[in-house]
């Protein structure tokens, strides 16, 4: 298959083994007029089989799908491989590298930027060679994110309500042997171009997350990441093993309304009054804003528009009017 990207790699993707090297993008600089940028890819492939392409780092600032499939191309070795395992554990490396969840190069979200172009800026060009060179290998598609710096997550793994039945039973009963405590339903609040999305339209059995955040970084978090991965892959028969099921049964919850995704009526400092896990009612009182301009003054309550679990909370105090400060979840 010939794909017009300016974008290359050394890595045979139909070479049995494990390879690890790297995807060039060449780039023209202040610097360095002719310069070439390079991404981390892992393949591991042994006979045929199914092919699952792993990401992490879509967002510079969620380490738990960096470390966690940093680790596992270490760990994982072909003979407990049939089929192929792709991984790409800093997919937008510039932002990982800045500590940002957009690119300092283009100043782009790479989950907005699918299905890229082939003459774009890094972050498209990007998107493009995932699109269409290694979208068209793959069964199934894994974006492994957390909440970064903005939100607390309770650790799920993540899908959107597609139309076809068959594609989304599957997606679920991934969901389920990722062994997080909730498989979330979710919609998109925040714009087009989601990696997931994109792959979801492809017909391919896509899964996200919300595993943590960058100041919930812990043993447990990379520990549910690892472990939902190779559960996964354990499942479809791609990596040798028993699933390790959880302590619990995961719940699977959605937020289908837009009123699930409270976002602040004003900007300033936000104090959350609700934690994660709680009930609430439509109407109770999420959190509070205090305002720089009148310290004094008694603060903008933000109260939830409708009833059910908060799944994720805002992490960083200071906050703009029209940031997600609480996301409400329901049994779906």
């Amino acid at each position: 298959m010939t794909v017009d990207t300016q974008l290359f790699t050394d890595i045979d993707y139909e070479q049995n083994g494990k390879q690890l090297g790297w995807i060039g993008i060449p780039q023209s600089l202040n610097t360095s007029g002719w310069a070439n940028y390079y991404l981390p890819l892992a393949v591991i492939k042994n006979g045929s089989g199914p092919t699952v392409v792993l990401f992490g780092g879509n967002h510079g600032d969620e380490y738990e799908g960096q470390v966690s499939l940093m680790n596992l191309a270490r760990r994982i070795q072909p003979e407990q491989v049939q089929g192929r395992i792709i991984m790409l554990p800093m997919l937008n490396r510039p932002a990982a590298e800045n500590g940002t969840r957009l690119s300092p190069l283009d100043g782009r979200n790479m989950n907005r930027a699918f299905p890229g172009q082939r003459n774009d800026t890094i972050t498209g060009m990007i998107a493009h060679y995932v699109s269409q060179v290694l979208f068209p290998l793959a069964e199934m598609v894994i974006d492994i994110h957390s909440g970064g710096r903005s939100a607390h997550f309770m650790p799920s793994v993540n899908m959107h309500r597609v139309p076809n039945a068959k594609q989304m039973q599957q997606m679920l009963d991934a969901g389920m042997v990722w062994g997080a405590s909730y498989v979330f339903i979710y919609r998109d609040v925040g714009g087009e171009g989601l990696l997931p999305g994109y792959a979801e339209s492809l017909g391919k059995v896509t899964l996200g997350t919300e595993i943590g955040s960058a100041s919930q970084f812990s043993k447990e978090m990379v520990h549910i990441a690892e472990r939902g991965v190779q559960n996964v892959l354990k499942s479809r028969g791609i990596l040798d093993g028993k699933v390790e099921a959880p302590a619990r049964p995961p719940q699977i919850v959605a937020a289908d309304e837009r009123d699930d995704y409270v976002m602040a009526p004003v900007s300033g400092i936000y104090e959350p009054r609700v934690e994660m896990g709680e009930q609430v009612k439509t109407g109770d009182l999420l959190g509070v804003v205090h305002s720089f301009e009148q310290p004094f003054a008694e603060p903008t309550p933000v109260k939830a528009l409708t009833s059910g679990m908060l799944i994720c909370r805002r992490a960083f105090p200071l906050t703009k009017q029209g940031d997600n400060v609480a996301t409400i979840v329901r049994p779906a």
